[in-house]
Parts: C-alpha cells; sequence; structure tokens
C-alpha cells in the first residue's frame, strides 16, 4: 500500500484560510479580543475555533492556488474580512460607551478619568461602567454563542476567494449602518440625562440671576453630581436591557 500526501497542500491551505478569518475577528471582537484578555488565550480560542469549523466550511473553500501570490492574495482578504466583521461588531458595543460618556457630561462628571479594561484606554467613569457592564452582561445572557455563530455564517455572507473590492463595498455599507445605529442608540441611552442637564442648567441659569450673591458653582456642583447618581441607579436596569435588546438584533444581520 502507498501512502500519498497529495491531500496535504489543500488541507495546510483551507487550514489557514479559516485561520486568518477567525483568527482576526476572536483578535477584534468584543470580550474575545479585549486587551485584558492575554494572547496567548486568544490565538488558543483561534485554534480551537479553527478545528471546530473546519470540518462545516471546507466544501466552501477555494482550491489550492497555482502561484504564491494567489496564496497571499487568499490570506490578505480573509484577514480584512475577518478584521472588518470584528470590528463592525465592536462599533455596536461602542454605542454604550458613548452614551457614557454622554452621561458623564451631564452629571458633571466628564472630567473624571478611570482606566477602560476593556478598550486598554482611560474613559469617563460612567462610559468604563457601561462598557464594562455590557460585555459582562453579553456574555451573562449567553449571546456571545450569537458572535460565534457569526463567525460560521460569515462564510455565508463573505464567501472566501471572492473579490476584495466587492466583499469592501458590502463592508463599508455595514459599517456606515453600524456607525450610525451607534450613534442613535447612543443619544437614546443618555436621553433622560440630557433632558436632565437641559432642565438642570436652565434651573441653574435662573437660580443665578435671582440671586446674584450667592456662590452658584459651590451648590450645583455636589447637586448635578447626587442627582445625576439617583437618576443612573434609577434608570440602570432599563438601558442594561434595552441594550442587550438592540445588541440581540443588531447581531442578527451576521447571521444567515
Amino acid at each position: 500500500m502507498t501512502l500519498t500526501l497529495d491531500f496535504l497542500p489543500q488541507t495546510a491551505f483551507a487550514f489557514l484560510l479559516i485561520f486568518a478569518r477567525v483568527g482576526s475577528m476572536s483578535m477584534s471582537l468584543p470580550g474575545f479580543g479585549d486587551r485584558a484578555v492575554p494572547p496567548r488565550i486568544r490565538l488558543v480560542l483561534a485554534l480551537a475555533l479553527t478545528l471546530i469549523l473546519y470540518p462545516g466550511v471546507q466544501q466552501s473553500l477555494p482550491a489550492f492556488p497555482a502561484t504564491f501570490a494567489g496564496i497571499i492574495t487568499a490570506l490578505i482578504g480573509e484577514l480584512l474580512i475577518g478584521l472588518g466583521i470584528g470590528l463592525s461588531v465592536r462599533l455596536i458595543v461602542s454605542g454604550i460607551l458613548v452614551a457614557g460618556s454622554m452621561i458623564s457630561v451631564q452629571t458633571g462628571l466628564a472630567m473624571a478619568q478611570t482606566v477602560d479594561p476593556s478598550q486598554g484606554t482611560m474613559g469617563t467613569l460612567f462610559g468604563t461602567f457601561l462598557s464594562v457592564l455590557s460585555i459582562t452582561m453579553i456574555f451573562t445572557m449567553d449571546l456571545h454563542h450569537v458572535l460565534l455563530g457569526a463567525i460560521h455564517d460569515s462564510y455565508g455572507l463573505f464567501p472566501p476567494g471572492e473579490l476584495l473590492p466587492t466583499a469592501g463595498a458590502d463592508f463599508a455599507k455595514l459599517a456606515l449602518a453600524k456607525i450610525s445605529n451607534a450613534f442613535r442608540l447612543a443619544v437614546q441611552l443618555a436621553a433622560p440625562f440630557l433632558i436632565f442637564g437641559l432642565i438642570f442648567y436652565l434651573g441653574v441659569g435662573v437660580l443665578s440671576r435671582l440671586i446674584p450673591q450667592v456662590q452658584i458653582f459651590f451648590v450645583v456642583m455636589p447637586a448635578n453630581i447626587m442627582l445625576g447618581f439617583a437618576l443612573f441607579m434609577l434608570l440602570l436596569s432599563t438601558i442594561t436591557l434595552w441594550y442587550l435588546d438592540y445588541f440581540g438584533q443588531a447581531i442578527q444581520s451576521y447571521l444567515l
């Protein structure tokens, strides 16, 4: 019996294509690709997902290219597709971060900065809290299973070997829609605080006119912070549930 290894080039090429897309997605998806997650954990996760996906998507993968340039082009295409999907999903999460920044401005805490572990940067108190809370709730409510399903279904939405200009046009439309939806969500979540800020500062302006001899600043700042925290605690459950419902609906666009 003769042992042939003719299948190895195609198998290795297919594995690399899957790993390129899955790896770039896992490095950019919220939760999975956060800086707080060690790179080795992300690498192991990408390898495990590649092994799981290989039997199901190998039939949709292109044949082994005849030239080295074809191999590089295919790998770059998969990297860009995975990175584009991961970043577009991260745009969904950014909506609640922007909402937290708006809330901080209206409650007088815009200058109070803290480290956001999910972004690896400095952020406002409410923005950081809502960002961490949203990631925690996504995993608690098992919505990360939908993200894993989106990785599999991405091979139906963006077939491997597809021309990059075509995929780029689809990504441009997808990114534009996600950005507009993220800002709309941020305004909707922060709307009660925007109204609160408008009424509060309007009252402060009237009070400063009626009693000009009082140092309004020393009275207004503590009152603004305390009332802002009270309103935030009152609306926190509503904000969380509204965001999770939005996230669940938005992520469905990545599923077949």
